[in-house]
């Protein structure tokens, strides 16, 4: 499916795996408190990454939900990661703004050191238990709301596990772009 240019900004959903992005400055850590690695998104990350990556995160934490928080990427072939903590559904509350401050937070640390790139996982989707759809609505949503506010952004990629969140994510921004 086509990108879509939001005000000079480049929105993609992509399937594909958040570690082989090698045209993006910064890919987002779906992360646990303790920037440890983990299962899923975490877990790849890490592993991808090497063991230097646990040694830099080791001080930032812990972390709290909805903050984001930057370390280099090591053998990513990116220049750093963002990690976020989003919430476990049904325990933190209120799930829906915790969600989007992930995004925000990601973003606008992202444009504050004027990165020109960024690729998102569906954060909390996984083994925190976040239903898919309102996740991907969350997700396309904050984006959209922090567009006008970025400087550095132009390339905004949400790089999805499977075809249902690639699907869902791109029908959130479908419809959600042309309000």
């Amino acid at each position: 499916m086509e990108p879509l240019d939001v005000g000079g900004v480049t929105i993609e959903c992509l399937r594909g795996d958040i570690t082989a992005q090698p045209d993006i400055d910064a890919v987002v850590n779906a992360a646990n408190a303790q920037l440890r690695s983990g299962g899923g998104v975490a877990g790849a990350i890490h592993r991808a990454a090497g063991p230097d990556l646990e040694r830099k995160c080791r001080p930032l934490a812990p972390i709290r939900c909805g903050q984001a928080v930057i370390t280099g990427a090591h053998r990513l072939p990116n220049r750093n990661v963002i990690h976020c903590l989003g919430p476990i559904y049904g325990v933190d509350q209120p799930a829906e703004r915790l969600l989007a401050d992930c995004y925000r937070n990601a973003l606008a640390l992202a444009d504050s050191r004027g990165l020109n790139s960024i690729a998102f996982p569906a954060i909390s989707t996984g083994a925190f238990g976040y239903p898919l759809e309102p996740a991907a609505e969350i997700a396309v949503g904050t984006v959209l709301e922090m567009l006008p506010g970025l400087s550095s952004l132009r390339r905004i990629r949400f790089v999805l596990f499977d075809e249902s969140a690639r699907f869902a994510h791109w029908c959130a921004l479908q419809r959600l772009a042309r309000r």
